[in-house]
């Protein structure tokens, strides 16, 4: 009897996550958001920020703070505190270490599939001059009805890269984000290199969450790209 073992299908398109993983702009968004939520009655620090809400829709965010903290935010709460992070973005946002040279390097297609809002992702790839290599290809969360930890955006993203699931690898920092790759049917690579994780982060939570592996260089960016390939 003769067992045929089924290759992997071959990745035909990366999808990036982009706080956390293009861009280090999560300890500044993270400390933006916990102060805004502050001053509106929620006692709150940026620890149980970071570790509740990274990955996440404004939107969610602000439905899990009327649900467990019994806060309802004033009108105009959510637009103060995005355009104070996109201030502090002016100011201090960089792009991640190494990215801007693994991606141009990568010689399949890319895309970028994102919890933030589409003024703030364009912002942000624009002033960390990544925006060249994705523009065209940027998905937000505001275009599906549901978003991380829910597969709609992944869907989304790889219906309009023209790309089968089974055939994406995503490249995400946040559970929720890894949740949502895998309820898609996709490969994650988990990215363990933002500056909101500091540097004793194993992973361990992405790798609990379905990814297949982790890193935290971009410079490993295609050995771990060509690692996961070989797992399927």
């Amino acid at each position: 009897m003769t067992i045929r073992v089924q290759a992997p299908v071959p990745p035909a398109l990366v999808i990036f996550d982009c706080d956390g993983v293009l861009v280090d702009s999560e300890p500044l968004s993270l400390a933006c958001l916990t102060a805004g939520l502050n001053r509106i009655g929620v006692a709150i620090d940026v620890e149980t920020v970071r570790a509740r809400f990274a990955g996440t829709s404004m939107a969610s965010i602000m439905g899990h703070v009327a649900r467990d903290y019994g806060v309802t935010a004033p009108e105009g709460f959510v637009a103060a505190v995005k355009a104070e992070t996109l201030a502090i973005f002016d100011a201090e946002l960089r792009a991640m270490a190494g990215i801007a040279e693994a991606v141009a390097a990568l010689s399949l297609p890319t895309c970028v599939a994102s919890s933030s809002d589409p003024v703030r992702l364009r912002h942000s790839l624009g002033l960390t001059g990544l925006l060249p290599l994705f523009d065209g290809r940027i998905y937000s969360a505001v275009e599906v009805a549901r978003g991380k930890p829910f597969p709609d955006l992944f869907l989304h993203a790889a219906a309009r890269m023209g790309a089968s699931p089974d055939a994406c690898l995503v490249i995400e920092d946040s559970v929720p984000g890894v949740t949502a790759a895998r309820a898609a049917g996709m490969r994650v690579l988990g990215f363990t290199g933002g500056g909101h994780w500091g540097h004793d982060r194993d992973g361990a939570d992405l790798l609990a969450a379905g990814a297949a592996r982790v890193y935290r260089d971009h410079r490993d960016l295609a050995a771990s790209l060509a690692a996961i390939g070989a797992q399927g």
